[in-house]
């Protein structure tokens, strides 16, 4: 009735008045809708805003919007994106978001031979599993790991790394299987794609492909033949150029979380306990960051 049209109008104008969107500056466009600039109007505070057009997209994506959000206001970790508030109104869902400066991939791409070092990549990949360890605590999957979805927080060399995009995270039990197929294909796990159970060992699968496509800036799968295929017999190759430059820890982590055998593969833990990650100058490296960011 009135009331309702009234109270929802009231949270438009909020809306407005709180922030000013940039509808010039989009920032990105996800699976939910188009990322924009903004600006928090009291604070001048820089901000990213999610709209979402309701009538554009079917209720089940609402859904899955409504859950990345529920997911997301219950966190709070450095290594996860921030999610200042939500407005809704009948057409639109606004999600308004702490903003950030580039994305992993755009950074790998933008590298002079279009991959990263290996002291970059243990950096970044350090702080991916510090997030995911809090995730995996709290029984969240994050279910869509990729370069895409961990975001940078500045433009420096050694950035602050933040995981977003939480579209088809899960909240499962510690022993928990689910069945139903999410993600992004090239990133996916094979239990996955065979739509077998899976549990949080499906991020540590991503990690892997993550590690392999920032050392090398290409893929583990051969373009022309199925990936599918290529992930279910886990036939990855090294070629010299360039794995005959990449230490061999750094073959040995990607080898132990690519596993087709979800017991066989590494868990965040074991991860970050691995050789490669466990060198004095990656152990400098992130007391740095944390001298700088607190």
């Amino acid at each position: 009735g009135a009331e309702g049209e009234g109270s929802t109008e009231e949270r438009v104008t909020d809306m407005a008045q709180l922030y000013q969107i940039y509808p010039d500056e989009v920032l990105g466009s996800g699976q939910f809708g188009i990322v924009y600039g903004g600006l928090h109007r009291r604070s001048k505070r820089p901000v990213a805003i999610k709209v979402i057009d309701k009538l554009r997209f079917p209720t089940k994506q609402e859904a899955q919007l409504k859950n990345e959000v529920a997911i997301l206001q219950n966190l709070s970790h450095p290594g996860v994106v921030n999610l200042e508030r939500m407005f809704e109104t009948p057409e639109r869902i606004f999600v308004v978001m702490e903003k950030l400066k580039g994305d992993m991939l755009e950074m790998i791409l933008s590298h002079e031979n279009g991959r990263l070092t290996e002291r970059i990549t243990k950096f970044l990949v350090a702080q991916i599993l510090v997030a995911l360890k809090h995730l995996h605590e709290k029984n969240i999957v994050h279910c869509d790991l990729k370069p895409e979805n961990v975001l940078l927080s500045t433009d420096e060399e050694f950035p602050q790394v933040k995981l977003c995009d939480f579209g088809f995270a899960r909240i499962i039990g510690e022993k928990s299987f689910r069945r139903s197929v999410v993600g992004t294909p090239a990133y996916l796990a094979p239990e996955v794609l065979r739509n077998k159970g899976y549990n949080r060992s499906l991020d540590m699968w991503s990690v892997g492909v993550i590690i392999y496509v920032s050392l090398s800036g290409t893929f583990p799968f051969n373009e022309d033949e199925d990936i599918n295929e290529q992930i279910q017999n886990a036939a990855f190759m090294y070629p010299p150029t360039p794995w005959r430059e990449i230490s061999a820890e750094a073959i040995d982590l990607i080898n132990n979380l690519l596993q087709v055998k979800q017991r066989k593969r590494l868990s965040v833990d074991k991860s970050v306990a691995h050789a490669w990650l466990q060198t004095r100058g990656a152990w400098r490296d992130l007391r740095a960051l944390e001298a700088r960011v607190g």
